[in-house]
């Protein structure tokens, strides 16, 4: 009888610094030891994979556009608590460097280097008038919820 490979999906709610960061380094650490890795992303996390960094108006219609320009990818993500108006990521990437940690995008860049499935939430695209175009071209699919728990069946899954 083979082994069945270890599983580890993550649900990337969060646009959040730290959160994308915690997402990435579960990602990458579980990809580095030879786990199957999923992400979903959602809503927030949907910025996380954004082509188009910085702050755009993307989307259909006046509110997604705005949402989209508010949202300015993992260059300017906020840190969930204490973000002292942008300064707090500064200082997150300035001791990753100093502690030879891999910053928030170097995580990203090994995550596709390392096969990591990455999957997009079809409801809140929607809702944000988003099309898989305007991701990463890394991107698996676009799937609803049914789908990914089928394809994180036999795993762990992670909300963050």
């Amino acid at each position: 009888m083979s082994e069945q490979k270890k599983k580890l999906s993550l649900i990337a709610f969060s646009g959040d610094f730290d959160k994308l960061t915690a997402t990435f380094t579960l990602a990458t650490g579980a990809a580095a030891v030879g786990y199957e890795v999923n992400i979903f992303f959602t809503f927030w996390g949907l910025d996380a994979v954004k082509q188009k960094q910085g702050r755009a108006f993307i989307g259909k219609g006046f509110l997604p556009k705005l949402f989209g320009f508010f949202m300015g990818g993992p260059k300017v993500a906020p840190v969930s608590r204490l973000n002292f108006g942008g300064l707090s990521p500064k200082i997150f990437r300035y001791l990753m460097r100093k502690n030879n940690v891999a910053t928030l995008e170097e995580l990203i860049e090994a995550a596709k280097a390392l096969g990591v499935n990455m999957y997009l939430c079809e409801m809140a695209m929607h809702i944000l008038g988003l099309e898989k175009g305007d991701f990463v071209h890394e991107i698996k699919d676009v799937l609803g919820v049914a789908t990914f728990l089928d394809i994180s069946e036999g795993g762990r899954t992670i909300f963050i």
